[in-house]
């Protein structure tokens, strides 16, 4: 016993040191054979290492003086844990994991990890099961045989544990609600601890955070008189249109205030342009307006006379 426990200390403190990435999952519910199929494909991309959490965490503590950056690993293993050691880039690793999710009927006594609706109509379920429905609260009927389910029920909703008989009803209508795999609680950078959903960020995520943290910026130092780069651009702008403004209201110009005021100054130019700024738009119309008028009107039925009378 002491030499396996030597022995998987120092592959752990290996694997630590050699590793600069590493994912902590959650296994529970996850079945040897998809721990096998992970295993398989992560070769030559991430190691897969389960242990005891008492064993990880002394290890851990063992390392904490050398390498002080693992502290942050402690506090996360708990429950059934493991270790994904990466080796290349960590949307690859995730991709394999979640190829392979596999999907599992409800067990009693398990926490739901989504809501679970049924919805209405016939099912496969003979007359004689009504009891489970009757012990559920759900309205049936019989329709030619079987059991019929009159309104959409909210089974089970997420977060909450599952009941026995809620258990044996979906068992019976053949439904699998929830998926279980090697699922992803903390991420481990280089010394950083962070969860799991940080991975879900994309690069246009954090540019247009990026671009909005900018445009708060410029907009408070123009707001507070105080340039900066960032708002440098918008004050040569502001700028120019005052100097623009002044231009247009005195006798002084330049080249390109001069154009301006030649254009203001000739109303066909003026025209002309507030022209063909509509032109689209009223090209737009016309062929709408004559799609519609080349719509024939409906010819009126013709009533057919009928040889009858009502009070024959």
């Amino acid at each position: 016993g002491k030499e396996r426990k030597a022995e998987y200390f120092a592959q752990l403190t290996q694997l630590l040191q050699e590793y600069p990435k590493i994912f902590v999952v959650n296994v529970t519910m996850v079945g040897s054979k998809q721990v096998q199929n992970v295993r398989m494909q992560l070769r030559g991309k991430a190691e897969l290492l389960f242990g005891k959490n008492t064993m990880i965490r002394k290890c851990l503590r063992d390392n904490v003086e050398q390498y002080p950056h693992l502290e942050c690993l402690i506090p996360v293993i708990e429950g059934n844990s493991a270790f994904i050691f990466v080796k290349k880039d960590f949307d690859e690793v995730r991709a394999v994991i979640k190829q392979y999710y596999v999907g599992a009927a409800a067990r009693a006594g398990v926490i739901a990890q989504c809501s679970v609706t049924i919805p209405a109509g016939v099912t496969t379920l003979q007359p004689t099961e009504t009891s489970f429905f009757q012990a559920l609260n759900i309205s049936t009927k019989i329709t030619k045989g079987a059991i019929e389910i009159l309104n959409d029920i909210e089974l089970i909703k997420e977060g909450r544990k599952v009941n026995p008989g809620e258990a044996a009803l979906l068992q019976k209508l053949g439904i699998k609600p929830f998926t279980y795999g090697l699922d992803i609680m903390t991420v481990y950078d280089n010394g950083s601890c962070f969860d799991a959903s940080v991975l879900d960020i994309t690069d246009d995520d954090i540019l247009k955070a990026f671009q909005s943290g900018i445009n708060n910026i410029a907009a408070l130092c123009l707001a507070a008189g105080y340039p900066t780069i960032a708002s440098v651009t918008h004050s040569f702008l502001n700028g120019y249109k005052n100097v623009l403004a002044i231009a247009l209201s005195t006798d002084y110009t330049y080249p390109l205030a001069q154009k301006i005021k030649d254009f203001l100054s000739d109303p066909e130019a003026m025209a002309a342009a507030a022209a063909a700024s509509a032109a689209p738009a009223a090209g737009g119309a016309a062929p709408a307006a004559k799609a519609k008028e080349a719509e024939p009107e409906p010819e009126e039925e013709e009533e057919e006379d009928v040889d009858f009378d009502l009070f024959d």
